[in-house]
Order: structure tokens, then C-alpha cells, then sequence
């Protein structure tokens, strides 16, 4: 046999091309998806398989008793408990005010009805810590209706997770309810049914699936509640995820930390489980346009209802908004700017590590960042969707969504307790919050691009190629002028996403990293007015930027198409 001639640098660089323009072009799944998935492997994968290790082995051997001792701990099955129950009550409570707004809002024609629809979406955007901060605002010993005086109470936690997920509801269910029509109910009416029995009998069995589907979400949002529990319970107040960063951050017990972590990521996967069984059963049952789907009030019944929504949404999403404003601007019975002005002042022995300016402009560049990288790696998760199989698709699309399904505080603690050593050493790089942050934002990036994409008929592009277009022309003149607008809303996602996010971030900041929501958190943590004005102040700049994002995302919704989250 002939020796294996010896390996020509020379002719390998001669070859690169032929071998890049053989195998590459074919694979185009294969490139883009490898930058997702080798993200999601290191950074979510990874992280989570650490928090199993750390749960059921003792320096390498398998060992089960920190969970045994939690199992059998009166106090952790409390807090169990009370996560359960307080979750339950909170989702109860938002179904019991957004139904009657969704059969308003589902079957109803009316001046403001989209004002309605986005000004009770709103607080649902805002990061949970400014939630927390406007109702600190309202309701707090020294807020605009302090004499109510509910700090530290459970009253407040509902009111606070009632306002924050209100819209999950009204979105779901209007929406649904709209695009049932009016055909069935018209002719269960001419068959004699009565308007109770059409709603009993009709309406409410296929409603059903949406009902229960948006009360699933909100019973996640709620169990996994951080911020607002964090903010408004205070110390008599415990949930699951509260004692999983009590236990790592002031107990330093990473091993009953990280088992805590585990149940809640089998509990969490298992309730999405729950919650995407629904929502393939979540069918529309009518083509009819919401347009002629909706009618005008006609009886007073009908009108009262209408003005009554409005003014219910008008008042409860509008007060605490409000407060918050008033209480940043209020200074010793006068309108003054102080707090914001003291927030771009570095005052020399602050009980901060840096100044509140810092934090913001740490805030702005890690956004930036998240953004960025969220693009890249949403678009290519979008392109490996797009061009796989069927099947393949299928695995796919609900895989780059796991981390919207898991606790951000969770996902903050299994990076910190993995990412500590070479060759993957982030825990003190000032990469690691924008990882975080990305990790978090970038399914809002595919759910804003994947049915754009899908959307353009493969009979255009194929035409262009036939008339001798490159697949480069192809995406530049065809594709990428109509995903534009959808990559817009899924940027402007990204970035109030990352300037708002709190439950990974609390974890993972240093000092010298500190974010507006952890800085937020310091100064609702600390007494004196100065710094509980100070709260206000940077709460109601981190709300106006998210709600500028918002009401972008909104100017686009309709063009760009959405899918529900």
C-alpha cells in the first residue's frame, strides 16, 4: 500500500472554497441552528444539569438526603403551601375581574376598545419590581392612599398579581371569544334557547379551552412570583422562589437551594405541560373577522356593561401608574424633581457599591448587548424552524421557549453555581447578566419572527432564484423587507426585557454590575425618604421606557402578526 502522502497546507486552503460551496449551502439548518443550540446547551442545559447534580450527589456519590430533609420539613412544606395557595387564590381573583372585561371586550364594538385592550396590557410588560414599587406607592404606610396602610400584607400581594396578570386572561379569552362569531349563539337562539341557556349549553363548553388554558398561565406567573413577594411580603411572606434565593444568597445552602430549585423546574415543566394540551384543544371555531364578529351595544344592559369596563380598567390600571408618578415628584408637600436629579448624583458614602447612575447605564449597555445577541441567535433558531422537517419543527419550536417556562431565579442560580471554573469562568465577567438576559429574551424574538417567516409564500422566492437571484439577493430583496417590522418588535422586546429583568439578575450582579431593578430593589430595602423617593423615581424611568416599547410593539402588532406566548 501506498504511504498517505503528507498532508499540503498549500492545496487545503486551494480546497476550502470547494468544500465550503459543497457541504454549507446544503445545510443551511445545520449552520443556523448550531448557534441556538450550542447556546442553549451551555447556558440553560448545562446550568439546569448542575442544579440535578447538586440535589443528589455529595462530593460525586448519590445521596438523597437534602431532599429527604425538605420532604420532611414542616417549615418548607409550608412555604410550599402558601406558593400553592397564593398562586390558586391570585389566579381566582384575576379570572373573577377579566371575564366579565372579556365578554365586553370579545363582543363588543365600542370608542376606546382598543385603548381598553392596551392600557390593561400594560402592566403586564412592566418588570415586576416596578409593579411592586407602584403599588409601594399606593398602598404603602406612606403612599397616595396610606391610609389604607396594606405593607406586608397578603391583600396587597393579590392586588399586585390581579394587576400584573390581568391581561394574560383578557387577551386569551377575548380574543377567543371573538373569533367564535355569533353563528351558533344566532342559532341556538332561533331554536328557542334563552340567552343563559346559549351561554351554558354553547358559549361557555367552547370557551372552556382558552379559560383554562390563560388560568394555567397565570397560575404559573403566580407561583413563580418573585419581585412582587419579594417587595410586598416581606418577611412574613415566603414562596418557593423566595426561599430558593434566601437559602443561596444569604444562607449560602446551595444544596437545599438547588433541590428547592429542582421541584420548582418539575413542577413549572410539568404545569406547561398542563398548558400546551390546552391550547392544542385552543382551536377557533369561526373564519368570521373580528369586525363582523363584534356588534355595537345596543341595550342598556349593554351599554352599562361597556362603561363599566372602561371605567374599572381606567381606575385600577391607571391608579397605581399614577401613584407612582405622584410619589416621584412629590417631595415635602410639593412638586420637585430631587429624586431624579439625585439619581445622576454620586454621593459620597452612599450605602451603594456604585452610584444609581452607573446602574442605569449598566442597564442601557447590557440591554444593548442582550439585544444584540438576542437578534442573532432568534433569527437563526427562526431560519432552523423554518427549514427543517416537519418533525424536526415540532421538537424545536417548543424547545427555544423552555426558558420562558423556567423561574428566572432559578435560571440565575444555575448559572452562577456552574459557570464558576474554565474553560466556561463567567461568574465574574461582565458578560454574564447579558448572557442571562439573552437567554431570557430571545424566545420573544422567535414568537415575533417565526409566522412573519412562515407567511411568505416559497413560490416567490423560488421565481427569483429561476430569474437569477443569489440567496443572498433573495433574503435582502425579499425576505428581510417583510420580517423588518417584525424584527423591530422583536428587538424592542429584547431590549425591555433585559433593562426590566430581576430574578436572574439579583443572583448574578456584582456590585460593580448592579442593574435600575436590582438598584430598585436596594432602595425599597433601605428606610428614609430619600431613598424610597429615589425607588420611585428610577421605577417610573424604567416604566416609561418599557412602556414606550410597548406601545411600539403595539403600532406594529397588527402588521407583523403575533402568536400568543
Amino acid at each position: 500500500m501506498d504511504r498517505a502522502r503528507p498532508l499540503n497546507k498549500n492545496r487545503v486552503l486551494i480546497l476550502l472554497p470547494e468544500i465550503f460551496a459543497k457541504y454549507f449551502p446544503r445545510r443551511p439548518a445545520i449552520l443556523a441552528g448550531f448557534i441556538p443550540l450550542t447556546f442553549l446547551v451551555l447556558f440553560y442545559f448545562y446550568p439546569l444539569t448542575g442544579i440535578f447534580i447538586r440535589s443528589f450527589f455529595d462530593q460525586g456519590n448519590f445521596s438523597a438526603t437534602t431532599l429527604l430533609k425538605i420532604l420532611n420539613s414542616s417549615r418548607m412544606a409550608g412555604i410550599f403551601w402558601f406558593t400553592l395557595w397564593q398562586a390558586t387564590i391570585s389566579t381566582i381573583l384575576t379570572l373573577v375581574i377579566a371575564l366579565p372585561c372579556a365578554w365586553v371586550t370579545g363582543n363588543f364594538d365600542f370608542k376606546g376598545r382598543k385603548a381598553v385592550m392596551a392600557i390593561s396590557t400594560l402592566p403586564f410588560v412592566l418588570p415586576t419590581i416596578v409593579v411592586a414599587a407602584a403599588f409601594q406607592a399606593l398602598m404603602g404606610s406612606k403612599g397616595v392612599l396610606g391610609f389604607f396602610h396594606m405593607d406586608g400584607s397578603l391583600g396587597m400581594i393579590l392586588l399586585a398579581h390581579m394587576f400584573f396578570n390581568f391581561s394574560v386572561v383578557l387577551r386569551i379569552t377575548s380574543g377567543f371569544w371573538s373569533s367564535m362569531g355569533r353563528t351558533l349563539p344566532m342559532a341556538a337562539s332561533m331554536l328557542g334557547a334563552n340567552p343563559l341557556k346559549i351561554f351554558i349549553k354553547v358559549t361557555l363548553p367552547m370557551l372552556a379551552p382558552a379559560v383554562f388554558a390563560s388560568s394555567i398561565l397565570v397560575f404559573i406567573f403566580c407561583f413563580a412570583s418573585f419581585g412582587v413577594i419579594m417587595v410586598l411580603g416581606g418577611p412574613s411572606f415566603t414562596t418557593l422562589e423566595v426561599e430558593i434565593y434566601r437559602q443561596a444568597a444569604h444562607l449560602f445552602n446551595l444544596p437545599v437551594a438547588s433541590a428547592l430549585s429542582l421541584f420548582q423546574i418539575l413542577f413549572t415543566f410539568f404545569m406547561m405541560w398542563i398548558y400546551t394540551s390546552l391550547q392544542k384543544k385552543n382551536t377557533t371555531f369561526s373564519p368570521e373577522s373580528e369586525k363582523f364578529s363584534l356588534k355595537k351595544p345596543e341595550s342598556t344592559f349593554e351599554k352599562c356593561s361597556v362603561f363599566c369596563v372602561v371605567l374599572f380598567v381606567i381606575f385600577f390600571f391607571m391608579i397605581p401608574i399614577m401613584a407612582l408618578l405622584i410619589k416621584s415628584i412629590w417631595y415635602k408637600g410639593s412638586i420637585s424633581f430631587l429624586y431624579y436629579s439625585e439619581l445622576f448624583l454620586n454621593t459620597s458614602g452612599s450605602i451603594f457599591y456604585i452610584s444609581p447612575l452607573n446602574a442605569i447605564v449598566n442597564s442601557l449597555l447590557f440591554a444593548c448587548s442582550a439585544l444584540v445577541m438576542a437578534i442573532i441567535i432568534g433569527v437563526c433558531a427562526v431560519y432552523t424552524i423554518r427549514t427543517s422537517g416537519e418533525k424536526i419543527a415540532n421538537i424545536l419550536d417548543p424547545l427555544f421557549m423552555l426558558p420562558l417556562s423556567t423561574s428566572a431565579v432559578t435560571l440565575g442560580f444555575g448559572i452562577i453555581i456552574t459557570l464558576d471554573k474554565p474553560p466556561l469562568n463567567f461568574r465574574t465577567s461582565p458578560m454574564l447578566i447579558p448572557i442571562i438576559h439573552t437567554l431570557v429574551a430571545f424566545p420573544f424574538v422567535v414568537r415575533s419572527l417565526l409566522p412573519v417567516l412562515r407567511s411568505i409564500p416559497a413560490s416567490i422566492k423560488e421565481s427569483a432564484a429561476l430569474l437569477g437571484a443569489s440567496p443572498l439577493s433573495v433574503w435582502m430583496h425579499i425576505e428581510l423587507p417583510v420580517i423588518a417590522r417584525a424584527l423591530s418588535v422583536g428587538a424592542v422586546f429584547a431590549f425591555t426585557v433585559s433593562l426590566g429583568e430581576f430574578g436572574a439578575t439579583i443572583f448574578a450582579a456584582r456590585p460593580e454590575y448592579t442593574t435600575i431593578p436590582v438598584t430598585i430593589y436596594k432602595f425599597l430595602g433601605h428606610p428614609g425618604s430619600l431613598n424610597q423617593g429615589q425607588a420611585m423615581a428610577a421605577s417610573s424611568l424604567l416604566m416609561l421606557v418599557t412602556a414606550a416599547g410597548f406601545i411600539f410593539i403595539e403600532r406594529f402588532r397588527d402588521t407583523v402578526g403575533h402568536e400568543g406566548f
